[in-house]
């Protein structure tokens, strides 16, 4: 990785308190889309610059539907970051994801109810960012290999179904989710993915599975108190395959995420307002 570049990762407020992570600082961030989370914690980690983020703010302060996504995803672009690495708990949707397990998913199943703000465009710009592939593979492939190597059991691959919350699911809904194959069930990764990629930032999950949501006859229906307990135990677990990660993620980028919006701005650039142009020069700058 070059000097000027950095990994990003988003997830609960312990997982910057790293061992060995250097040089920490506090950096509070304005953007043209509001106020982030809370303070990016900026450190070194064997050589590589990180850029920590606490995705609902200390003390979870947001709800899944009042996290400002643009915000955080904004400012992670501005501070230098190219790939991304989500950390989130996750209600499992097959027996063989137990709670306690790690899932690398790489596809969405959409069920928040659009009164969130997913992307950087309008105001006068039009974009179409291509999403059939909505994580980057080879940071995923890392992810994978990281947990591999941390000792979790990890599950590649699935399909991660995002609901608005901040209720859980029915259980109607719950056995509807099993109907459609998918593997985890979450609130907040979505989101971020689809602004990743207009960001042009790598983005890989790692899936943190803390119960069966309430299809499974055999286990208690999810409460907060089940979800807290397994994450509090994968804490540990979760910074362990981030620092094997970044051991492993060397140089440059060689994925199709660094130039995803080259094509997708539809807009005559002889058209556009001049102070929408401003709000996406972090963004995609390079193409307006």
């Amino acid at each position: 990785m070059s000097d000027n570049t950095a990994i990003g990762v988003i997830g609960g407020s312990g997982l910057y308190e790293m061992e060995g992570l250097e040089d920490v600082r506090a950096v509070r961030l304005e953007t043209p889309f509001g106020n982030p989370s809370d303070e990016y914690i900026t450190g070194v980690l064997n050589g590589v610059r990180m850029v920590f983020l606490p995705r609902h703010g200390r003390g979870h302060r947001f709800l899944p539907s009042e996290v400002n996504y643009r915000a955080n995803i904004y400012g992670m672009k501005k501070l230098g970051v190219e790939r991304i690495i989500s950390v989130s708990a996750v209600g499992s949707l097959k027996d063989a994801i137990e709670p306690g397990h790690i899932v690398i998913p790489d596809q969405f199943y959409d069920r928040t109810k659009g009164i969130r703000k997913d992307t950087f465009f309008g105001d006068g710009i039009v974009a179409h960012a291509g999403f059939a592939d909505p994580v980057c593979h080879p940071l995923s492939d890392t992810l994978y290999a990281a947990a591999r190597k941390a000792g979790a059991t990890v599950h590649a691959g699935g399909t991660y179904i995002c609901m608005e919350g901040p209720a859980f699911s029915t259980r109607a809904e719950s056995f509807s989710y099993l109907g459609l194959g998918a593997s985890v069930i979450g609130m907040t990764n979505l989101t971020e993915a689809k602004l990743a990629r207009e960001a042009e930032i790598c983005y890989g999950i790692i899936a943190l599975s803390t119960d069966y949501d309430c299809w499974h006859e055999h286990h208690d229906d999810v409460t907060v108190e089940a979800i807290i307990k397994i994450i509090h135990q994968n804490v540990a677990m979760a910074k362990s395959i981030i620092r094997h990660a970044v051991a492993d993620i060397q140089g440059g980028r060689n994925c199709p995420c660094g130039n995803a919006m080259q094509y997708a701005v539809i807009t005559d650039r002889s058209v556009m307002p001049e102070n929408t142009r401003k709000k996406l020069d972090v963004i995609i700058g390079k193409y307006l």
